[in-house]
C-alpha cells in the first residue's frame, strides 16, 4: 500500500496495454521534460518513443513493460530491455523507461517500479552478474533518485536521435 492506504499493484503489460502506456506518456513525459526540451523535440520524441506503431516495435525488440496502479488507477510504468549480449559478463539490461504520473509521485511508486525491473533482470540473468543501465537527461531531476537507488554515472554524451535532435544524457549503471 502507499501512504494513502491504497493498494499498489504492478503487472506485466501486453500489446493490449499499449494505448494505456501511450496515454500515460502523453501526460508524464510531457510533464517531466516541459522545462528541458523544446516543443519541437518534445513532439519528435513523443512520436519516436510513444506512437502506437513504435510501442509495438519495442515489444518485438524485447522491451518488457510493467504497469503500476494505485487503487486500480494506472499510475506509472517501467520498460526494461535485454540482455544486449547474453554471453557477456556482466549481462547488460537497459532500463528504457520509468515514469510515475505527476499525482502519484513522492509515494514510493518509482522504487516499486525499479524493484520490479530488478526482479525481471534477475529472472533472466540466471544467477549471473547483471547490470542495469539507463540514460537520464543531464537536466532531469530524477538524477538524484537514481543515485539514491545506487546507480552511478558511467559516462555521458550527446546522442543523436534523428530530426537534428540529441539526447544530452548520463549513462548510469547499477550492478545486481
Amino acid at each position: 500500500m502507499n501512504g494513502a492506504g491504497r493498494i499498489v499493484s504492478i503487472r506485466k503489460a501486453g500489446k493490449e496495454d499499449l494505448p494505456l502506456i501511450h496515454d500515460m506518456a502523453d501526460v508524464v513525459f510531457r510533464h517531466t521534460y516541459k522545462d528541458i526540451l523544446s516543443p519541437e523535440q518534445m513532439e519528435y520524441m513523443m512520436e519516436w518513443m510513444y506512437s502506437l506503431p513504435n510501442l509495438e516495435r519495442q515489444l518485438l525488440e524485447g522491451h518488457t513493460y510493467y504497469i503500476a496502479s494505485i487503487g486500480g488507477v494506472p499510475a506509472g510504468y517501467v520498460s526494461i530491455q535485454g540482455p544486449a549480449d547474453p554471453g557477456a559478463s556482466p549481462q547488460v539490461f537497459h532500463l528504457q523507461k520509468i515514469y510515475v504520473m505527476p499525482g502519484a509521485q513522492k509515494q514510493g511508486l518509482g522504487l516499486k517500479l525499479l524493484e520490479k525491473a530488478k526482479e525481471h533482470v534477475r529472472s533472466l540473468g540466471g544467477g549471473k552478474h547483471c547490470r542495469i543501465e539507463l540514460n537520464v537527461n543531464r537536466g532531469n531531476g530524477a538524477l538524484g533518485f537514481y543515485e539514491k537507488m545506487g546507480f552511478r554515472i558511467l559516462r555521458q554524451g550527446n546522442f543523436p536521435i534523428g530530426g537534428g535532435f540529441y539526447m544530452n544524457d548520463y549513462i548510469m549503471g547499477l550492478d545486481i
